[in-house]
């Protein structure tokens, strides 16, 4: 997790969503209410995003490694998502950590409000990306940790509630390899079309793995040709998507998509989230293999700790944390 600012900062009334869903079903307290042109409306039924078997790039012969790398290709440059199947990790352990994250939103408020995400902090369970007192809310509950490296870790942060819950979070991080991870629990919404789940936006990650639990609604959605797409899960399969971070090591020819989280008037969601970027003290910019006279350098080079801390000390607003970075005439890197 990036580093935070250490000015107080002013949030105001933040209603916990799972308590407002029990007291007042009906009711969608303003903040939560999006201005027309935020509001979910889908254009588009929902579809299948690009679907990597892992396997063949693992064990299958050379034309299955060529025809798979190829689809692996074109999902990074055309879409920015896909989902991958056949990727090794034990279903045992997709449930398992499905089951204690589950478990701990479940548990009564004050139980949960041990591990307060401080105002202006991205880790412990409440609201991320909340700067202002006037700012739109979300509809979710999250619950973030930095897990790799240690340093990065909140021990006090860690629910003891489940009792199994952070030999279960290691034992995920290990397979999963994640630096840091979050779990957002979207309860049902009386007015799904009022409300966003989670706001637009793309990662600062290089890459981020979804692992969205079993019978939840369908709730993630991409920005593709103007356009919102629902997408359709895949049975055991992770959604894998294009970071900010490897956009700019690519020059562009990988791109960070916008994406959101939607909310079903009956069904509740649950995701796990993992983030993959690199170490704080590492400068970035456009590898030089990937700059030429067709594809001009478009982005500078920057300290990824500085842009980390950009990106967790401003609300999530589409892709503007990357437009630092961008620059707009051609330059060597």
């Amino acid at each position: 997790m990036a580093p935070v600012p250490f000015s107080p900062i002013k949030i105001g009334q933040i209603d916990d969503v799972q308590e407002l869903r029990k007291a007042r079903p009906a009711t969608i307290p303003e903040r939560f209410v999006r201005d027309i042109a935020e509001r979910p409306f889908v254009a588009k039924p929902s579809m299948h995003i690009p679907v990597i078997d892992l396997s063949k790039l693992i064990e299958g012969d050379l034309e299955q490694f060529h025809t798979e790398l190829s689809k692996l290709s074109t999902s990074c440059e055309e879409w920015g998502f896909f989902q991958v199947i056949n990727h090794g990790i034990d279903k045992d352990l997709l449930q398992n950590i499905e089951k204690v994250a589950t478990e701990f939103f479940m548990l009564p408020l004050e139980e949960k409000q041990r591990y307060p995400m401080a105002p202006g902090t991205v880790q412990g369970y409440g609201q991320a990306f909340v700067f202002s007192e006037n700012q739109k809310l979300d509809w979710c509950n999250m619950l973030a940790l930095g897990v790799e490296p240690h340093f990065i870790r909140n021990p006090k942060l860690w629910p003891t509630n489940p009792a199994n819950f952070s030999e279960t979070l290691e034992m995920y991080s290990a397979n999963i390899r994640g630096l840091s991870v979050r779990m957002n629990y979207y309860p049902p919404c009386s007015r799904p079309d009022l409300v966003l789940g989670l706001s637009p936006h793309s990662d600062g990650s290089a890459l981020t793995v979804l692992q969205q639990a079993a019978g939840s609604s369908i709730g993630l959605q991409i920005l593709k040709d103007d356009t919102w797409i629902p997408v359709q899960p895949v049975p055991n399969a992770l959604v894998i998507n294009i970071g900010d971070t490897l956009e700019v090591l690519t020059n562009g020819k990988y791109r960070s998509v916008e994406h959101r989280a939607v909310t079903h008037k009956y069904k509740d969601r649950l995701s796990i989230v993992t983030f993959y970027a690199p170490s704080y003290e590492i400068d970035l910019g456009p590898l030089p293999q990937l700059v030429d006279e067709n594809r001009p350098c478009m982005y500078k080079n920057y300290n990824h700790g500085e842009y980390s801390k950009h990106y967790v000390t401003n609300k999530l607003q589409g892709k503007k944390t990357l437009e630092f970075a961008k620059i707009q005439h051609k330059l060597s890197c």
